[in-house]
C-alpha cells in the first residue's frame, strides 16, 4: 500500500509519523517538555499562529529583522499583537546580525523573534540572543537551516520550520514548542492554527501532509546514519568554506556582501565586480547544468543554495567554473 492510500489514523501511518518524531527528537536532542507538531501552511502561516497562540492583542513582542523573512513575520504580527522592531538591518541591506547588547528589548515582551537564517540575503545567526523579560521566550524561524547543525532546543520557546529546504518536500511545517506555551490560543484563533488542538491529536486532527512526513522520516533516518547533526554540520562547513574562499580569493572579481562572521552555511549570495557579466555567468553555468544561481529579484547578483542535499562535488564543480569564468573575463 502506498503511503498516499493509508488512513492517517491507521496503525500503518501512525508508525510512520511516530518514528519520524522519535528520530527528530534524537537528532535535535529535544527535551521531553517540548511537543513536536507536523503541520501545514508553511512557515508563513506560523507568522500568524505565533501571536494568536502566545499573546493577547495588546501584548508587546520584539522582532530582530535581519532580512526579508524576518520583516514579513513582523508585518504579519502587526495584525494580532503589538510588535516592535528592536533592530533592523535594512539600512545596511541586510548584511549583518547585531551584537545582542546593541538593541534594546521591550522589558515585558512576551517573546523575542528571530529568523535564524535569511535565505535571500545569506545572513545566519551563529549564536542566539536571550530575552530580556525573564518570562519571555525566544522564537526562531529555522526554515532554511533546520537540521543543518546541532541546536540547543532548550534556549527556545518555539522553533518552527518549513521543511522543504533540508528535510523534506514542501507541504510539511514542523513546530517544536515548549509544552507550557500550549493552550493559550485566543477564542478567535482558527482551528488550524491552534497548537493545543494539534498537540492533543498528535498532529492528526485533520489529514496531515502524509507523504511529506514520510519523506521527512526517511531524511531523519539518513541524517542519523551520517553520524547526526555534528557530522552534518562539518560537511556543510566544508562546502561553505571552499565557496566563500573562492569568492574572497578572487581579488574582487566575485564579492559576497555579508559580514564574514554571520555568513550563511546554506545560502551564499555573491556579485560580480563587472555586473554586466552576471547574466552571462548564469547562462554559462546553466550550460554546465548548474541552475537556479540567479539571485533573488530584490537583491540581484547570484545566490548558491547549498543545503544538506547538495554534495561536496556540486560545490567543487561550481568553484571550478567560477575560477575558469574569471580567467576568461578578468
Amino acid at each position: 500500500m502506498s503511503v498516499m492510500e493509508m488512513s492517517h489514523r491507521g496503525k500503518e501511518f501512525l508508525s510512520i509519523i511516530q518514528k519520524a518524531e522519535s528520530d527528530l527528537r534524537h537528532l535535535l536532542e529535544i527535551p521531553p517538555d517540548y511537543s513536536v507538531l507536523f503541520l501545514q501552511g508553511g512557515a508563513t502561516t506560523q507568522f500568524a499562529a505565533l501571536p494568536l497562540n502566545l499573546c493577547n492583542p495588546e501584548d508587546p513582542v520584539d522582532y530582530v529583522v535581519t532580512g526579508s523573512w524576518g520583516d514579513k513575520a513582523f508585518k504579519e504580527a502587526q495584525k494580532y499583537c503589538n510588535p516592535r522592531v528592536v533592530w533592523s538591518g535594512k539600512a545596511e541591506k541586510y548584511t549583518k546580525v547585531p551584537s545582542f547588547d546593541g538593541f534594546e528589548q521591550t522589558p515585558h515582551a512576551k517573546y523575542l523573534h528571530i529568523c535564524a537564517n535569511e535565505t535571500i540575503h545569506g545572513v545566519e545567526f551563529k549564536d542566539y540572543p536571550v530575552p530580556k523579560n525573564p518570562n519571555g521566550v525566544l522564537i526562531a524561524d529555522m526554515s532554511s537551516n533546520f537540521c543543518s547543525k546541532p541546536v540547543d532546543v532548550s534556549k527556545f520557546g518555539v522553533i518552527y520550520a518549513g521543511a522543504q529546504k533540508n528535510v523534506g518536500p514542501s507541504g510539511v511545517t514542523i513546530v517544536i514548542i515548549r509544552k507550557d506555551l500550549i493552550g493559550n490560543a485566543r477564542d478567535v484563533t482558527p482551528v488550524m492554527l491552534d497548537y493545543k488542538i494539534h498537540d492533543e491529536n498528535s498532529s492528526l486532527y485533520n489529514t496531515p501532509p502524509c507523504f511529506g512526513i514520510y519523506m521527512c522520516g526517511l531524511v531523519f533516518d539518513d541524517l542519523l546514519a551520517q553520524g547526526g547533526l555534528k557530522e552534518v554540520e562539518k560537511k556543510n562547513q566544508r562546502k561553505a568554506k571552499i565557496l566563500y574562499d573562492a569568492i574572497d580569493e578572487s581579488r574582487g572579481f566575485f564579492r559576497c556582501p555579508v559580514e564574514k562572521s554571520v555568513r550563511s552555511l546554506m545560502n551564499v549570495p555573491f556579485t560580480l565586480e563587472k555586473s554586466e557579466l552576471e547574466a552571462e555567468f548564469i547562462k554559462e553555468a546553466a550550460k554546465e547544468k548548474m541552475v537556479q544561481l540567479k539571485g533573488h529579484r530584490s537583491v540581484g547578483g547570484m545566490r548558491a543554495s547549498i543545503y544538506n542535499a547538495m554534495p561536496l562535488a556540486g560545490v567543487e564543480k561550481l568553484v571550478a567554473f567560477m575560477k575558469e569564468f574569471q580567467a576568461r573575463h578578468a
